[in-house]
């Protein structure tokens, strides 16, 4: 026998169904019932077989993604992304389970199409190529479920509240095999990542989104309004963050099961990120959409039930928007894990050796595999995100770094800027702009090649470019490392003469400041 479609509780076509009642009792003679016999038999069909059989299907459908070993790290075939036309790998999760879910269209010649597949190819080519990189397999699975209900919705409009407590239910299901894989990646022992615990932290997290990175990725690089301070404000707020981030950490060491070293963690939470945002989004599409009011009940339209019927609506929409920020909510601790965790790769390796070249081959070689995976999990202005600010923290940890070498030589000054120079050019090419900030480092060491005396004049030629530590730091390291600077109590009093040439620097700045002030 051929089928035309084959079987499946969405393939049942109800709203066919509907209308042809609804013309055989327009054709109901005056004496005759309201109802045809066919829609009480249709309405008992709906309420006790038809939504038990849909929320089977869906439960399987969850228990299929939810069953996936390492959902996060299993990748589609290069097959399976030529046929879905997609230059970036894809999660490849659970089977979708749940085959009679899906709606199928009937070709010539009796063959089938299967309606999710094209769907998922139509996304592929439209949605998809705009967001970078597809969603796990999984992901896609719960939008066309998702997607299915919708229709059945529109289809059933008297049934659309209980079709919406499913998406509910599918939704908080999802979410929570979403999170168990998050916390499976940044969790370690009961005890999340350094990162994660950041990122979760209100404060620092509250921080970190009100930064102008964070913001600027809502537009490309190229439409920006351009600030006339625009590199004197980054490198300010790039300060601050590695100000709050070093602070936060104080003297406490990062123990190695807290850094997230297998870069394939870090892929699958880039590929979460894409996978969470995406499916928000696709959400919010769908509830942007829904009507307010619900249509009453085939069974019960008395003012009552209409009242508690809106009420349930009301609420069941509140959850489902509440679901949509929730998966925001995950895609965005996502990339600010994988943002701090360049950070806590610099902070690690300076705290592990004072010898830079193995420090700066080891940074290297972390960044520059955290690259090459990011650059084909994440979109190209996220991909820069998670690498800006590292460079003005790189800086820091440098300049920071001077106070624990014992002496330093003038061969050991050539090394530490080449070492500078390498980062940066490293940076540079993954960032695409200048990390002046490392300009910075690399001449707070090209100062060591001062005596401690033309150090002083230096600052009093050039001003004050570093903070007081920083130069008390240098000046240390001098006494330290050159013959002839004096006994402890010629290098004390060079020490007070540096406070002081700071302070008089501080006071002509500000005596300047005021001047221009008093003139305009």
């Amino acid at each position: 026998m051929m089928l035309f479609c084959t079987q499946g509780v969405l393939n049942v076509c109800l709203s066919s169904l509907f209308r042809f009642i609804q013309e055989i009792e327009m054709n109901m003679g005056p004496g005759q019932a309201k109802q045809c016999q066919l829609r009480a038999f249709l309405t008992y069909y709906i309420n006790d077989l038809f939504l038990n059989q849909v929320r089977t299907e869906i439960n399987k459908e969850i228990e299929s993604v939810s069953k996936a070993a390492d959902p996060l790290k299993i990748l589609a075939s290069a097959d399976t992304m030529k046929v879905l036309g997609v230059q970036r790998p894809l999660l490849q999760g659970g089977n979708s389970g749940g085959r009679s879910l899906h709606r199928e269209r009937p070709l010539k010649g009796g063959q089938v199409l299967d309606s999710k597949r094209c769907s998922l190819g139509e996304r592929s080519m439209g949605m998809g190529t705009a967001m970078g990189s597809l969603p796990p397999s999984s992901t896609v699975v719960v939008e066309k479920s998702i997607q299915d209900l919708m229709s059945l919705m529109q289809d059933l409009s008297a049934y659309s509240n209980q079709f919406l407590e499913m998406v509910c239910d599918k939704l908080k299901e999802y979410k929570e095999i979403c999170n168990t894989a998050y916390r499976a990646v940044v969790q370690c022992e009961e005890k999340l990542t350094i990162s994660a615990s950041w990122s979760k932290d209100e404060d620092i997290s509250r921080l970190l989104q009100s930064l102008p990175n964070w913001a600027n990725m809502a537009q490309p690089r190229q439409t920006r309004q351009k600030r006339e301070d625009e590199e004197d404000f980054t490198r300010a707020a790039f300060a601050k963050e590695s100000e709050v981030l070093t602070g936060n950490l104080g003297d406490k060491l990062i123990p190695q099961n807290e850094i997230l070293r297998d870069v394939s963690d870090l892929k699958a939470l880039a590929n979460l990120h894409e996978s969470m945002e995406w499916l928000a989004g696709r959400l919010k599409t769908f509830f942007t959409n829904l009507p307010h009011t619900s249509s009453a009940s085939p069974c019960s339209a008395d003012s009552q039930a209409v009242g508690e019927s809106e009420r349930s609506r009301e609420q069941i929409l509140q959850t489902l928007s509440d679901l949509s920020r929730g998966f925001q909510d995950i895609a965005d601790r996502c990339l600010l894990v994988l943002h701090l965790e360049q950070g806590n790769y610099a902070i690690v390796a300076n705290v592990e050796s004072m010898d830079y070249d193995p420090l700066v081959v080891k940074l290297n070689k972390d960044i520059s595999a955290v690259e090459e995976a990011m650059g084909a999990a994440l979109q190209q202005h996220k991909f820069q995100y998670i690498f800006e600010g590292l460079g003005h923290l790189i800086s820091c940890i440098l300049i920071n770094g001077a106070q624990y070498f014992k002496r330093i030589s003038e061969s050991g000054i050539k090394k530490m800027c080449r070492n500078i120079f390498v980062l940066q050019q490293n940076l540079t090419n993954i960032t695409m702009s200048r990390e002046a900030d490392l300009d910075f480092a690399r001449q707070y060491y090209e100062m060591l090649y001062n005596t401690a005396d033309e150090l002083l004049n230096l600052v009093v030629d050039q001003g004050v470019r570093y903070t007081e530590l920083e130069y008390i730091n240098a000046l240390s390291l001098l006494h330290r490392s050159q013959t002839g600077v004096g006994d402890l109590s010629t290098q004390n009093v060079r020490l007070q003469r540096l406070k002081e040439i700071i302070c008089e620097q501080a006071a002509i700045k500000q005596a300047t400041k005021d001047k221009k002030i008093t003139t305009v």
